[in-house]
């Protein structure tokens, strides 16, 4: 029961009408007379338990006659039913009630705080984990922020210039996820109009002679990167920044720290496009998902060492993701599907990319770079 109103917690709270309609309905499987007659004290204290549940708000109890040859006629619990989010999670621990309170409470006050609306609450649902996790001060601070904010424009502005008491770019920078999508959703604005930096990719060349009289490594913006003329036979994308620093040179080659799900904006560099692009990723479900988005993005990119030999081959080295994704990526190779399968067969496992031995990294990247 816990499991299934953690679950289905932000639902409910964005939601009132499901929450108060939400309904378990639980088959009690009474004793049997012969467990009447040899646990006599048991069995009443069994029934005595389920007549008090019953006296709780939203639970209700349904009895059944059973007609037992020694003891007769004998009125038992048969089914429960428990009706509202509140009496679920009553009926879960306090522990499970607490959490489901504080959820419900916070996301009920951004959502009237915010204005009400559908694009509010769906804000609200989306970061509720986040909300409820907050202090008492600084959610108030987060629902003060996003309310200026949906109510003044601030086009053009950085973080540090914003004029609010207390909020600096470090803070901003903390809370911005779940304060643009509170400000958004009440302010029905695209953009919340704040400047901030451009993603910053780290790039290495493996060859100094793709670019020549630039820095063997250097981070630049995407768009930054666009205008450079770089002559690459192929381009190496990998998701572990280590893994990037410890390249070896590579004739033509230029290697790229993707950056996790920012990867997908390197399609936007034309000389990239143009070479022959190879992704390197973590061995886990996060790693297929950026796959997936580069790929779609980048419909030629190919996959190195992500395979299901390459997971089983290393099985000491695993560790268990602690967040995997859950989706589906259509664009995944038959191969690439079945290492992730197998990724989550066994549990949510991870292959860290900067686990795999060296050499056994470079010979599958020295056989990917070498085909055309």
């Amino acid at each position: 029961m816990a499991a299934r109103v953690a679950a289905l917690a932000r639902d409910w709270a964005a939601d009132p009408a499901a929450a108060a309609g939400a309904v378990v309905r639980i088959a009690l499987h009474p004793p049997s007379e012969r467990d009447a007659l040899a646990q006599q004290g048991a069995v009443i204290a069994w029934r005595d338990a389920w007549t008090a549940a019953a006296t709780e708000p939203g639970v209700a109890l349904e009895w059944a006659t059973r007609s037992w040859s020694r003891l007769g006629a004998q009125s038992v619990p048969a089914r429960v039913a428990i009706e509202g989010a509140d009496a679920l999670a009553r009926f879960a621990g306090r522990e499970t009630a607490d959490a489901w309170a504080r959820v419900r409470d916070r996301v009920a006050a951004a959502i009237e705080g915010l204005g009400g609306g559908a694009a509010v609450a769906s804000a609200a649902r989306s970061h509720a984990t986040a909300l409820a996790a907050y202090g008492d001060d600084e959610f108030q601070t987060v629902l003060d922020v996003s309310r200026w904010l949906a109510e003044h424009p601030v086009d053009g502005m950085r973080p540090r210039q914003l004029p609010i008491r207390g909020v600096d770019s470090k803070w901003f920078g903390a809370h911005r996820a779940v304060v643009s999508a509170l400000v958004l959703a009440a302010s029905g604005r695209e953009s919340l109009g704040i400047v901030g930096d451009a993603q910053q990719f780290r790039v290495r060349l493996l060859d100094e002679r793709v670019l020549p009289g630039a820095p063997r490594a250097f981070g630049a913006s995407v768009d930054e990167l666009a205008v450079l003329r770089v002559e690459a036979d192929a381009v190496l994308v990998l998701e572990n920044l280590e893994t990037l620093l410890a390249l070896p040179p590579m004739p033509g080659v230029v290697a790229v720290h993707g950056a996790g799900y920012a990867a997908a904006e390197l399609a936007r560099i034309p000389w990239l496009t143009g070479a022959r692009v190879r992704y390197w990723g973590d061995l886990d479900s996060n790693g297929f998902a950026i796959l997936h988005r580069l790929r779609s993005a980048l419909p030629s990119v190919v996959s190195v060492v992500m395979d299901e030999e390459a997971l089983l081959a290393h099985r000491d080295l695993w560790v268990r993701e602690p967040k995997p994704a859950r989706g589906a990526y259509p664009t995944l190779e038959p191969f690439e599907q079945a290492a992730l399968d197998r990724v989550r067969d066994e549990g949510d496992v991870r292959l860290e990319q900067e686990r795999i031995p060296w050499a056994f990294a470079l010979e599958r990247l020295d056989a990917a770079l070498a085909q055309r």
